[in-house]
């Protein structure tokens, strides 16, 4: 008649508990790192999100003053930071401009669309003269953003688009320019 052996092959029941408790803290080691880099990616979404939501705030807050200044003429000179003396009429329309800006921006900004659609969107809004002169008389504006930041850098591809929209020798403006790569 045969022995059976039930533990593992060559094994005593101690090397085989050994065996089995070595598995089983290797297995708990790897669910532990899983669970730390899944913690640490939550709280970087948890950060993100204040982010955005702090700067969705801001972005309100700023559209708020600017609407008190534009309906108010007493106040409308407070935000008069151009070169020039600006009627009010073009004050308003400049103000209106920067807000139609950082909000293409601001779109952009919280994943609303990728870097090609707010190309798309600035492409278009940038259609009028009265935001080309806008970005001009903003230009100075401009020259204090921190170099290599995301304002600056998108600053930069607006400044081409402007410029590969005025020297373009078509009517179809939607083909002009090359949008940025995803």
């Amino acid at each position: 008649m045969a022995t059976q052996n039930h533990g593992a092959r060559g094994l005593g029941p101690a090397a085989a508990a050994g065996l089995a408790f070595a598995v089983g803290a290797l297995g708990a080691f790897v669910m532990e790192r899983r669970i730390s880099v899944l913690l640490r990616r939550l709280e970087r979404l948890e950060r993100e999100t204040e982010q955005r939501t702090a700067l969705t705030a801001y972005q309100r807050h700023n559209f708020d003053l600017v609407m008190k200044a534009a309906s108010d003429p007493t106040l409308l000179p407070v935000l008069n930071a151009y070169e020039e003396e600006l009627s009010t009429d073009r004050q308003r329309q400049y103000l209106f401009a920067n807000l139609l800006y950082t909000h293409v921006l601001q779109g952009y900004r919280v994943g609303v669309f990728s870097r090609a659609e707010l190309y798309g969107h600035l492409r278009g809004i940038f259609q009028s003269t009265l935001m080309r002169d806008y970005w001009a008389a903003t230009r100075h504006h401009r020259s204090s953003l921190k170099e290599g930041s995301e304002e600056s850098e998108i600053g930069r591809m607006v400044d081409a688009l402007i410029n590969d929209l005025e020297e373009a020798s078509t009517d179809e403006w939607w083909v002009v320019g090359e949008p940025p790569a995803e």
